[in-house]
């Protein structure tokens, strides 16, 4: 029976490595499966529609074109007018605010992508629509689980998995087409319609760009900034983020144009999607057009144009470095999109709104990207939701202003609608508002008595003056927190201190909360996030977490 024994050690061997290992193959099967699921055919030129306006209006008497610029996971401090951080400097974001308007308490919608794009599109809370969690392909949660697994941190509270799942694929996850988005709103006003590159709002049942009221729509089909292997382009791998390590087994360099096959871009992405940007921007120089230019960049995965990572040799740390190259290329693309507009005579009566889709994340091991506020993306505090937010439009907004009291990324559909002189939606609750009017004074008050944030466990709630924030995992303690937003921002809690002051942001909370509607799809597990320590640094004893849902 000696070789009934070997095989039981054979098997027992392959077993331990495959444990061992498990990360590795679970990323592997995930890189296979992407492989056979996408092909990806040569570049192709994009043939951009071009019209004259129907009225045959100069550009001056037109309504105003319309152009949102939207980065990803852009930290506070990633731009140079923000902070003294030396690494980072945006010459032409930093321009735009100058020559508009600054909106010091801008919020994203969400500490994560979707949600606030979902917000951005249609005006109001996602949650009212169901669009509460972030869509995330077949087997993302696991396998980030298995990998993280591979990181030991004892110290970290333990998670939650939900046992329910989701009955949607990944491109059944989006904003229903019942929603009005901006696109369509603009569109009946006779404005011609672009977006180009991320989406993250549904490709299936009418979600997709294209279907949603954009005529035309350059899509990112994929993820990858450049291919792996080209010498122009430079690489930061982070092994100690579960989420890199999926994204670079699981992407691709891949566009596609109005639901058509995927091709590979001719060039760096950030590049590439300015370039076309400004090529929509000359061919629409007759009428009056909505560009929504949503930018991947500086998402991870981290991948730099060479030009842009050689011209930053005074950055030590590589994926610092890397980090701060692909920001400059977003900045010089606002800049030549600028460009581009005072060259086609549109610079005047164009509204250029530019913000991000959420505070910078921890998991890429900067520890200062969204100094002076505390936290990351996927938490609800100040540095996961406090976004770049600006406005700029001659002929409606003063240059060089600030404007203090807080607003949110609904408010850019409900601005942009007011400026095409659009009704706004009459049959369903627009929470976003027309921000000119406060800016310019002929409003007085607040856009908002409170903002709202959630995204399963974690809720957040804000005033004027106060913030409460909730973390309250399936199963687990909850936690709540109270800040003085107008002292020492989210580093005090003063919860016990101001006990009606809660009670009041709670009962505010719980009815809005009532008034949304079910997810559509559940979120996967609730895990927990250290709220001060990027991820490249070990958990401390005492330190804080909080707990987010998708």
């Amino acid at each position: 029976m000696k070789w009934v024994a070997g095989i039981a050690i054979a098997i027992a061997v392959l077993l331990g490595v495959g444990w061992i290992f498990r990360a590795e193959i679970a990323l592997f099967g995930v890189n296979r499966m992407i492989a056979s699921q996408q092909e990806i055919g040569p570049t192709r030129e994009i043939n951009w529609s071009t019209g004259a306006d129907s009225e045959g209006r100069g550009a001056a008497d037109r309504p105003p074109n319309i152009v949102l610029i939207l980065a990803d996971d852009l930290g506070w401090n990633d731009i140079s007018m923000n902070g003294s951080n030396p690494t980072t400097q945006t010459p032409h974001i930093d321009a735009l605010a100058a020559g508009g308007v600054t909106f010091s308490q801008g919020y994203a919608a969400n500490g994560t992508c979707a949600p606030s794009r979902a917000a951005l599109m249609s005006g109001r809370y996602g949650t009212r629509f169901g669009f509460e969690f972030t869509p995330t392909p077949p087997g993302f949660m696991p396998v980030v689980g298995l990998v993280s697994g591979t990181r030991d941190r004892p110290l970290a509270p333990p998670g939650v998995t939900n046992t329910e799942a989701s009955s949607l694929g990944l491109g059944e996850m989006g904003m229903p087409p019942s929603e009005i988005t901006l696109a369509e709103l603009l569109a009946d006003q006779g404005y011609h319609t672009v977006h180009i590159g991320k989406w993250h709002l549904g490709g299936e049942n009418g979600m997709a760009a294209h279907d949603q009221g954009f005529a035309e729509s350059l899509l990112m089909a994929s993820g990858l900034y450049g291919r792996r292997d080209d010498e122009n382009v430079i690489q930061a791998r982070q092994d100690f983020d579960p989420i890199d390590r999926f994204l670079w087994a699981a992407l691709n360099f891949a566009a596609s144009f109005n639901g058509g096959p995927a091709f590979e871009p001719p060039k760096y992405l950030t590049d590439y999607y300015t370039d076309e940007a400004v090529k929509v921007i000359e061919a629409n120089k007759d009428r009056p057009f909505f560009l929504y230019l949503a930018h991947w960049a500086p998402h991870t995965p981290l991948q730099a144009a060479r030009e842009d990572y050689e011209a930053l040799s005074h950055i030590e740390l590589h994926r610092e470095r890397v980090y701060a190259a692909m920001i400059r290329s977003l900045d010089r693309g606002v800049g030549r999109v600028m460009e581009a507009l005072e060259a086609n005579g549109l610079d005047e009566n164009t509204l250029v709104m530019f913000t991000s889709d959420n505070g910078g994340a921890g998991y890429i091991g900067l520890p200062d990207v969204n100094d002076p506020y505390r936290g990351w993306k996927i938490t609800l505090f100040e540095g996961g939701i406090r976004a770049p937010f600006l406005a700029r439009w001659p002929a409606g907004l003063p240059a060089g202003a600030t404007y203090d009291a807080p607003v949110h990324h609904f408010d850019m559909y409900a601005t942009a609608a007011a400026a095409a002189g659009a009704d706004m939606p009459g049959d369903r609750v627009i929470d976003g508002v027309d921000l000119a009017p406060y800016v310019t004074g002929a409003q007085t008050g607040v856009p908002h008595d409170y903002l709202f944030f959630r995204s399963g466990a974690a809720q957040a709630v804000r005033d004027e003056r106060w913030k409460l924030m909730v973390s309250a995992p399936q199963g687990l303690p909850r936690k709540e927190w109270l800040f003085d937003l107008t002292k020492d921002g989210e580093w005090t809690d003063i919860l016990t201190e101001y006990p009606a002051e809660a009670d009041r942001l709670r009962a505010v909370l719980e009815s809005h909360n009532s008034e949304q509607a079910e997810p559509r799809w559940p979120w996967t597990s609730t895990t927990a996030t250290n709220v001060d320590r990027d991820l490249s640094q070990e958990d401390q004893p005492g330190d804080e977490f909080a707990y987010w849902s998708n």
